[in-house]
């Protein structure tokens, strides 16, 4: 099925990806991000896009984003929620507050946030119905040392993901979450230098095409409403991660 989708974080990386393909598969895209000039090239000759800056920590800009869809296209089928940031690395005692905040803002709140308003418009729209898809990251599985902000909130979404598919199981909304290992973006780029793992010298860590995670996500977002990918987790093959190791 093909229909509106917001697509956060879409002015790189994965973001751009995910939205380049759901464009080119019929849907219709609201594009958000902080910034609009990248915005604008992720939606570059696609006549189905609409760009919204928006911030995702913001409430009011979140509101304004959903509002904005609403007056376009009437209603949201498809919302991922991609934005993220990972922060400074750090032991727990080195993290400052400030960062904490920051790093739960964006990758917690700003998907609370988004899946607030979708879910609402899916729950009043009709049809009725739609699906969330969360991005989590391996890290809401297994960490990485000194990471201590980002892995929690992404241990964190895992349990947001969960609690909206058992939410939205009356309105025929449905919401799943993509963990991503090592797609090649600007997000990334460290870990074909080596990452921390152990606190020795890191080794370079393979990377995969964040094309295929746009595959991914479109099968799940493609699948009908009474069919639900909860968890998908997709990596680079050779990536340190069952053990990290």
């Amino acid at each position: 099925m093909t229909g509106v989708a917001v697509v956060t974080g879409a002015g790189s990386g994965i973001g751009r990806v995910v939205s380049r393909a759901l464009l080119e598969a019929g849907y219709r895209v609201a594009l958000t991000g902080r910034r609009a000039e990248p915005l604008r090239e992720s939606a570059a000759d696609h006549p189905g896009a609409l760009v919204v800056p928006a911030d995702v920590t913001d409430p009011d800009s979140v509101a304004a984003l959903f509002n904005r869809v609403r007056e376009h296209w009437g209603r949201v089928d498809l919302l991922f929620n991609n934005a993220g940031a990972f922060g400074p690395r750090g032991a727990v005692d080195e993290i400052s507050v400030a960062d904490w905040r920051h790093v739960v803002d964006t990758n917690l709140t700003g998907a609370f946030l988004c899946a607030h308003h979708a879910f609402a418009m899916m729950k009043q729209q009709r049809p009725q119905g739609g699906r969330i898809i969360n991005n989590g990251s391996i890290s809401a599985h297994t960490p990485r040392p000194r990471s201590v902000a980002y892995t929690a909130a992404k241990h964190a979404v895992t349990g947001l993901t969960k609690s909206i598919a058992l939410d939205g199981r009356p309105y025929r909304i449905a919401c799943g979450q993509i963990d991503i290992g090592n797609a090649a973006t600007e997000m990334t780029a460290d870990l074909e230098r080596g990452a921390a793992q152990t606190g020795h010298a890191p080794p370079p860590e393979p990377t995969f095409d964040p094309a295929h995670v746009a595959d991914a996500v479109l099968l799940m977002a493609n699948l009908p409403l009474d069919a639900n990918v909860l968890l998908l987790t997709i990596t680079a093959t050779t990536m340190p991660f069952v053990g990290r190791g």
